[in-house]
């Protein structure tokens, strides 16, 4: 695992997904990796978690935050040698980021300094109109609004450009690829 929040320098273009839990990240990562005949990096804090769940019946804490920060930058950082000219990120340090403040009402700074120097080609906001569909982690079913909204919130006071991506999976496709392609 990296011992460092560092990004690794590439020419490849991140994509990054951000946003409220069952937004369709994964899917979206997924998708466009295939079509655009490249690798996506998934997000570690889902496997990190499920593991502990899985094994000891836990959710997360405080003190998990900075080993997923480190397993995240070490997968993206993995997965970057591996891509060809994107690279999908279902997820980043800025969501780890807005999610310590959601939960914890605070970031531990190397998380939040590291989400705030990472860069990504494009970020984009996934919206809540999607079904939520229930697991082991998610714990925010009738709260993803006011998540969206947290997300924007602290997007907008750090200056960090997103796009929103609204509709269906075959809509936000679209969306994503127009931009990328623009």
């Amino acid at each position: 695992m990296e011992t460092t929040l560092t990004q690794r320098d590439s020419p490849i273009k991140r994509i990054a997904f951000v946003g409220p839990e069952c937004t369709g990240k994964t899917t979206l990562s997924r998708t466009l990796a295939q079509q655009f005949q490249t690798v996506w990096a998934e997000e570690y804090m889902r496997t990190y978690l499920q593991h502990k769940w899985d094994t000891q019946h836990l959710t997360c804490t405080w003190d998990d935050l900075l080993p997923i920060a480190h397993g995240q930058v070490s997968l993206e950082n993995k997965r970057i040698q591996q891509a060809n000219e994107y690279l999908f990120c279902d997820t980043c340090l800025l969501e780890l980021m807005v999610y310590s403040y959601l939960y914890y009402g605070k970031c531990n700074p190397q998380i939040e300094r590291a989400a705030l120097t990472h860069h990504y080609h494009t970020l984009f906001l996934t919206y809540v109109d999607v079904p939520w569909q229930p697991d082991d982690l998610r714990d925010k079913p009738h709260e993803r609004e006011s998540v969206f909204a947290f997300f924007e919130q602290h997007l907008n006071a750090h200056g960090i450009q997103y796009h929103i991506l609204k509709g269906s999976l075959e809509e936000r496709i679209a969306q994503c690829t127009k931009m990328l392609t623009a």
